[in-house]
């Protein structure tokens, strides 16, 4: 690992658009502590620049009690130098710019992961972007764009002279998006070409599999992201069991469900009763996967348009789930 650069923590949550919003960030925080480093869902530059209310708000960190990087995304180098000032005024711990979204509407715009395809391009924003603030610039990107344009390794020297104080690689290509096995082969070949330090990311979804990602690769830390959905303690368990070998395996039907409901109420507190609820649907199918008759919960909850009566069935489901494993 550099010298002059240092990692926050050993462990990632990974941006996900209309996911790691302020109130999953403060779930992971809660269940997770403060040896997980939480990153925001993607910021455009463009509607930052512009203070469009929406992206201003997802931007703005400050009244977090923990630190928050803010991840910014688009393709022009003085905005994205412009945004990364406005970022930092609004709380943010360090940027981190999103080269490796696979989203066709960034894609088609020149940013995220296409900027794979542009290096020149790509170097320019990362120097803009250091040069424009007093902070920690990390860049995410992926193994290339196709299988048949793989330069992961020469992306992330050009990241490393360009200024990045840390990179962040995902082992899949733009044309696998989130399908198939992540290549953990070239996150081991980046962390040996750069002196900067690795974020390994891509199939991490265990304690297991994170310091086996670790051993294999080299990696100064790894990133999760889709494992977390329902497990915001996943990456506190991972955290703790790269620290000391142990952690603790299993959580309870009834801390589940009061973890639910924390979630729901601070969707609530944020967005509002009426879009809390919902929001609250697709959280409940990742808290309630791998329960008892979850299919038929999830069904019945979908239909559900009164915020107390979905309070009420979340409650009596967990319930009902729990004293199915006692009886076990």
């Amino acid at each position: 690992m550099s010298a002059k650069f240092l990692l926050p923590s050993r462990v990632f949550l990974a941006p996900m658009a209309g996911i790691t919003d302020k109130p999953m960030r403060n779930m992971v925080h809660q269940k997770s502590g403060s040896k997980v480093s939480l990153v925001s869902e993607m910021v455009a530059i463009n509607a930052l620049s512009r203070k469009n209310a929406k992206t201003y708000r997802i931007a703005d960190v400050r009244d977090e009690k923990y630190p928050v990087i803010v991840q910014l995304v688009g393709s022009d180098a003085a905005l994205f130098a412009d945004a990364a000032q406005l970022a930092a005024e609004l709380g943010a711990s360090g940027i981190d710019i999103n080269m490796g979204c696979p989203v066709r509407k960034i894609i088609s715009s020149g940013s995220g992961s296409a900027l794979m395809k542009d290096i020149q391009k790509a170097s320019e924003i990362i120097k803009a972007t250091v040069n424009a603030v007093n902070l920690q610039v990390s860049v995410k990107f992926r193994k290339g764009w196709d299988v048949d344009s793989v330069n992961a390794v020469d992306f992330a020297k050009m990241c490393q002279d360009s200024g990045a104080a840390f990179i962040t690689v995902h082992g899949r290509t733009r044309a696998q998006g989130y399908s198939g096995k992540a290549d953990w082969n070239i996150i081991r070949e980046v962390k040996a070409a750069v002196n900067i330090p690795v974020v390994g990311n891509g199939d991490v979804v265990s304690a297991q599999s994170a310091k086996q990602m670790l051993e294999e690769t080299g990696v100064d830390a790894v990133m999760v992201g889709r494992a977390a959905l329902g497990a915001p303690w996943l990456l506190g368990q991972i955290a703790q069991y790269l620290e000391n070998g142990t952690y603790q395996d299993t959580v309870s039907i009834s801390d589940i469900k009061q973890t639910v409901l924390e979630h729901i109420e601070l969707l609530r507190q944020y967005y509002g009763t009426e879009l809390a609820l919902a929001l609250s649907r697709k959280y409940v199918c990742w808290y309630s996967k791998n329960l008892y008759e979850a299919k038929r919960f999830r069904e019945e909850y979908m239909k559900i348009n009164d915020y107390q009566t979905a309070l009420e069935q979340i409650c009596r489901y967990f319930d009902f789930n729990e004293e199915k494993r006692l009886c076990e």
